[in-house]
């Protein structure tokens, strides 16, 4: 297990250290894309993959699941994000709202049943979402360059990296020793990325008519890593679910 958290925190490091590298070579108001050719053929291939797998699923799910089903199944997934949040805040030195965010997956995953219900936002404790991409930038760590992940979507190098860490937030990783373990997380993971697809159709209709994807690095990177919270609809679907699911194959490969 130590040797992981080394791996994980050295990986963590060699990433940062070139983010910062690169956003120091980068004039200020070019985009931030020097692998633009590769990033044009790994959308255009992402854009295929979502018109022919993830959108007909996520739509199938959407037409046929019963909206309390979907909700149950939100709510499960935002409540094991939770302590993603609470960590984050943590090393963010926001104490107040980390203590919020762990008081929130306490009061979910027993009165709320394993989070199947909101209890804790009626309690006064509403859903945010911090991840480590995040917390680097409060650091000061540069968001680096723009990526389009096979799978996964976009994403700029120092999300990567973060994404990487916050799988060892996830409650998953350290839920006993069973058979099967690692596939847990992989359909935590596709479940995720299914819900959060099906909340998003019509975001992703209007991103689409802005065409091109220069224009998507302008969606993607512009709003999200400035806002102050992630999306809420945002369960570790994409890039970030995909590293949380190979962490926790690690944890299972070193048990």
């Amino acid at each position: 297990m130590t040797k992981r958290i080394r791996r994980g925190l050295s990986f963590l490091a060699v990433l940062g250290l070139c983010a910062g590298l690169s956003g120091c070579a980068t004039v200020p108001d070019e985009p931030m894309d020097p692998l633009e050719g590769l990033n044009r053929v790994v959308f255009d291939f992402n854009q295929r993959l979502d018109r022919n797998a993830d959108l007909p699923a996520a739509t199938y799910y959407a037409e046929t699941v019963p909206d309390p089903v979907r909700t149950r199944v939100h709510n499960v997934l935002a409540n094991l994000s939770s302590p993603v949040t609470a960590a984050n805040y943590l090393l963010q030195g926001e104490v107040s709202y980390a203590g919020e965010a762990a008081g929130r997956f306490l009061v979910n995953s027993t009165f709320g049943l394993v989070g199947l219900f909101d209890v804790a936002s009626d309690w006064g404790m509403p859903h945010r979402n911090r991840d480590m991409g995040l917390t680097l930038g409060t650091y000061g760590v540069p968001e680096g360059p723009y990526l389009v992940i096979p799978f996964g979507g976009s994403s700029a190098l120092r999300d990567l990296a973060g994404s990487y860490v916050d799988g060892y937030f996830s409650p998953l990783r350290y839920v006993g020793r069973y058979e099967g373990r690692p596939y847990v997380g992989l359909l935590k993971n596709v479940i995720g990325t299914v819900d959060t697809r099906a909340q998003s159709r019509r975001l992703s209709r209007d991103r689409a008519q802005l065409g091109g994807l220069l224009r998507h690095h302008a969606f993607a990177l512009s709003a999200a890593p400035g806002a102050a919270d992630r999306a809420e609809g945002s369960h570790d679907g994409g890039i970030a679910g995909l590293l949380a699911f190979s962490n926790l194959g690690d944890s299972e490969a070193s048990t």
